[in-house]
């Protein structure tokens, strides 16, 4: 009896001493599979799960309407009844309401909310396309608000514990546009270059920078950067994308491109180019490859400064099936895009997997804004095409898009996957820490062939005090620093379970 009981006690000892010994990560793992299901507490999970950066954003979209209904109020704006928009003054007293009474009209507001953003759309409403792309026609801020914006993006981000960001933004798009008018289209691209002159894109250039650093310090204003009980957002490294608007004429889009390209190489804070606007735009499905000559030219494929692009925002229910053959395939051969926004349309290439190869041996990441592709096409669950990107090897990454208009946030992306495709723990760990891999920071990556560099190999992930070899490698890259702040984070996140 005496020899059955400690018998007893020894299996039971054996049997709690399993989870005590499973490393964190393994017991973090256990607990998200255990939770399977339960959403309120998924959505506790990737709430406070650190997410390494968010590397698709839009500015403008990324605000939600009750921010530019309250600025529009403070700033002597028009609230418009219909179509709901907010529009300059004067206004009209017949179709608008100003200051205070925007908030005070509720069926007005409610109208306002819905017509700025995609509240109150269903899937049984058929796919929201146009009323997302609507949307952007109808905001309107003042210069000065900015700074505000980019305050609410990263503020948002470092309560979801995300510290890096790349916003897109139209920076010198105005005076492009005006200096690509002026030159006129060529098909030769080097004559292009000459036809726009020096002096009016170090103009725009002048004027770019000087906006990133008006709207900076008014968004360290609103954050109260540096002083006590400063916003966790001033935590978070922000850098730009400069977005190119594919929707005009050519030559315009050159210019856009030559200046995306100075601003950059002018300014370490912005770190890649991108093109935007719908892809199914009648223009933009014209101009498709010359846009991507253009880019190529401009940027030497890629080797002169970073590439993203969206491209594949598409369905062959949204523009004719030959449409859909290889716009992704395009913007990584042709213009040498490091990343693809969206893709979504992969799976109706003429080559789909010829195009998933050539993503995976480059290491091109795609960039996965799962609400978008619900609400913009339809697409949802099983059919998106995540897992033919997973399978096939290419570098993912969960992005939010235009979290204002759609209604979501980087948190809630990663929720829908979670629920949609059960990534588990370690697939969760991937994604965030491709964000940052597949970031436009310089530097080399804390990562070699899935390992820590050897410089750090030897230190606690994420240390706050690592050793000397370790500090000083980390000092040559902005990437790997911010690798190893999220590795940190990872290892706190970890230890919870």
């Amino acid at each position: 009896m005496k020899a059955a009981t400690l018998g007893l006690v020894a299996l039971l000892s054996s049997a709690c001493a399993g989870p005590i010994a499973a490393s964190p990560e393994a017991r973090t793992a256990r607990y998200l599979a255990s939770i399977r299901g339960r959403t309120a507490f998924e959505e506790v999970f990737v709430r406070e799960m650190p997410k390494g950066g968010e590397l698709h954003t839009h500015l403008s979209g990324a605000v939600y309407a009750e921010s530019y209904l309250r600025w529009a109020a403070e700033d002597g704006l028009c609230a418009r009844r219909s179509p709901p928009s907010i529009v300059q003054p004067p206004c009209d007293a017949a179709r608008d309401v100003t200051g205070p009474a925007i908030a005070l009209d509720v069926p007005l507001y409610r109208a306002l909310v819905d017509g700025l953003s995609m509240r109150n759309h269903s899937p049984a409403m058929g796919i929201g396309h146009d009323r997302f792309f609507d949307t952007f026609g109808r905001f309107e801020v003042t210069r000065v608000r900015y700074g505000d914006m980019l305050a609410e993006v990263v503020s948002r981000l470092a309560r979801q514990n995300t510290r890096y960001v790349e916003v897109m933004q139209s920076l010198g798009v105005g005076g492009a546009n005006r200096v690509g008018h002026a030159a006129g289209w060529s098909d030769d691209l080097a004559a292009m270059s000459v036809r726009v002159p020096e002096s009016a894109v170090a103009a725009v250039v002048a004027d770019a920078r000087g906006r990133m650093d008006a709207q900076e310090a008014r968004m360290r204003e609103v954050l109260r950067c540096g002083q006590p009980g400063e916003d966790p957002g001033c935590g978070v490294t922000l850098r730009y994308l400069v977005q190119m608007i594919r929707t005009v004429p050519r030559e315009e889009v050159f210019a856009q491109a030559v200046a995306a390209a100075a601003i950059i190489e002018a300014d370490p804070r912005a770190v890649g180019l991108n093109l935007v606007a719908p892809e199914d735009d009648p223009v933009a499905v014209r101009d498709y490859r010359d846009h991507m000559r253009i880019i190529d030219h401009v940027t030497r494929h890629g080797a002169r400064v970073n590439v993203a692009l969206h491209a594949g925002e598409l369905t062959p229910s949204l523009v004719a099936p030959e449409v859909t053959d290889d716009h992704i395939r395009l913007a990584v051969e042709v213009a040498g895009a490091r990343r693809i926004g969206h893709g979504t349309d992969i799976a109706w290439e003429r080559d789909a997997r010829g195009t998933l190869a050539m993503m995976a041996a480059r290491g091109v990441a795609v960039e996965h804004c799962l609400t978008s592709a619900d609400v913009i096409l339809g697409v949802r669950g099983a059919a998106h095409p995540w897992a033919l990107y997973h399978d096939a090897g290419v570098p993912q990454v969960i992005c939010a898009d235009d979290e204002g208009v759609a209604r979501s946030d980087l948190s809630r992306e990663y929720l829908r996957a979670v629920q949609d495709f059960a990534p588990g723990w370690t697939g969760l760990k991937a994604l965030a820490r491709n964000a940052l891999s597949h970031s436009f920071l310089p530097g080399p990556s804390l990562w070699e062939r899935g390992a820590i560099n050897a410089a750090c190999r030897a230190e606690a992930p994420g240390a706050e005090r690592p050793g000397a070899a370790c500090a000083a490698w980390l000092a040559t890259s902005e990437r790997a620093r911010e690798q190893w702040r999220l590795e940190g984070a990872l290892r706190r996140f970890e230890a919870m379970w």
